[in-house]
């Protein structure tokens, strides 16, 4: 079922248009990679807080507030960018053990995510001007760094498909 999808989508007029683009491909696949890095970016340095890496001094809500609007805006132009490329070449990935690997990969950072703003977080008052965050908090930030990490490897990855 859902193969049939990915080689419906891949027949559209529009699927086509950007597959045979001398220059949209190569665009879209570049905003892709720079709010990635945008959104990466500062996830990694809260992440790195609550970790107790760096901005010790910082009040956990203060790093979160600022970096939070930013990150939405990445997370946002990322998401449109990547559906746009999968929508571009669906067979493409739908064959590729790789992209599978970093959807998984993005599910499980999500679901971490979730489960931190749902869980620890909103006991955050009691911790938010500690240097060293309770233990699921840095248990929270350190898997999102590894999540994140193993994200960016399949991405890249995707382009080296070994295994057809």
């Amino acid at each position: 079922m859902l193969l049939r999808l990915f080689e419906a989508v891949q027949a559209m007029p529009a699927s086509l248009a950007i597959r045979e683009s001398r220059y949209l491909y190569p665009v879209i696949e570049s905003v892709h990679v720079l709010s990635l890095c945008l959104f990466l970016g500062l996830v990694t340095m809260m992440d790195l807080r609550l970790v107790s890496a760096t901005m010790r001094s910082a009040p956990v809500t203060e790093v979160q507030q600022r970096l939070f609007p930013w990150q939405m805006l990445g997370l946002a132009v990322m998401a449109v960018s990547g559906v746009l490329l999968v929508f571009t070449e669906p067979l493409r990935f739908y064959g590729n053990i790789f992209f599978w690997m970093k959807m998984t990969l993005l599910v499980l950072a999500g679901l971490n995510m979730v489960v931190f703003h749902t869980g620890v977080y909103q006991r955050v008052a009691d911790w938010d001007a500690h240097p060293v965050p309770p233990t699921s908090a840095r248990i929270a930030g350190g898997l999102s760094l590894v999540l994140f990490a193993g994200v960016v490897i399949c991405g890249r990855l995707i382009a080296y498909n070994w295994y057809k």
